[in-house]
């Protein structure tokens, strides 16, 4: 393709999709954290978030229809009524809150509450939904995806207190994402920062993205329950402390 050729930012732009595609199609989020960030350092962030977003509604529409039966429906949607109350909530935060005391004050929760669930020390499970925690982690979550398009942490949260399988976490957190993200595309479509530039990137990365989600599948079916736990606390952990060094 002239356009992959003639644009310096082509490879690198797919490189990181495909990183971001594989993380989440691996572990149920995070490509947020890893592709707006890495996509801002050479892209305006008018074409990286739009860009983010759309790649986030195409994994999980994929994940969604291979892997339904592993959804939790009921806690999908006990997490998106109460996210898309605080969607606008995160918006007006964005406006007139105060950005880094809110990032620090989420960074020492998310770092503190991993690190404490890594020691072995926490016991804290939940056997089955409950609406105060649904209602809870799907509001934050909300308000988060809202202001600063970080949604996963609280989701995150709640899937590990419920001990969710990797298949069950992977399949039910893309359940949340697809109706939420697809809002949010819609969002941008609406204020107008949907580009051509947008478009070619997306036309340009969707083989990145077809290779990356299979081998995402694949590494989490090869998960095992208190391993993957593991590995989601040391991500929330790495969230947190990545949460505390922007506050600064």
């Amino acid at each position: 393709m002239p356009v992959a050729v003639s644009d310096p930012n082509a490879a690198y732009v797919i490189a990181v999709i495909f990183l971001a595609t594989l993380v989440r199609s691996t572990v149920g989020f995070g490509e947020a954290l890893v592709a707006v960030p890495l996509l801002a350092l050479r892209l305006p962030v008018s074409v990286a978030a739009p860009l983010a977003t759309v790649f986030s509604v195409v994994i999980a529409g994929v994940v969604v229809a291979q892997d339904w039966r592993h959804v939790q429906v009921r806690s999908a949607v006990g997490l998106i009524l109460p996210a898309l109350v605080g969607v606008p909530l995160g918006a007006l935060l964005l406006v007139r809150g105060n950005e880094h005391m809110v990032k620090a004050l989420l960074g020492v929760v998310i770092a503190g509450f991993s690190i404490y669930s890594l020691s072995g020390r926490s016991k804290l499970h939940l056997s089955k939904d409950h609406p105060r925690w649904l209602l809870g982690c799907g509001f934050i979550s909300g308000v988060l995806g809202g202001a600063y398009g970080m949604n996963g942490p609280p989701l995150v949260v709640y899937g590990a207190l419920r001990r969710w399988s990797p298949q069950h976490f992977r399949a039910t957190l893309q359940g949340y994402f697809l109706p939420v993200s697809t809002a949010g595309l819609l969002g941008y479509v609406v204020a107008g920062l949907w580009s051509a530039e947008v478009t070619r990137y997306l036309l340009l990365s969707v083989p990145a993205t077809a290779i990356a989600i299979p081998i995402g599948r694949a590494i989490n079916r090869r998960l095992t329950g208190q391993h993957f736990l593991q590995a989601i606390y040391v991500g929330l952990t790495v969230t947190g402390i990545m949460l505390l060094h922007q506050a600064r």
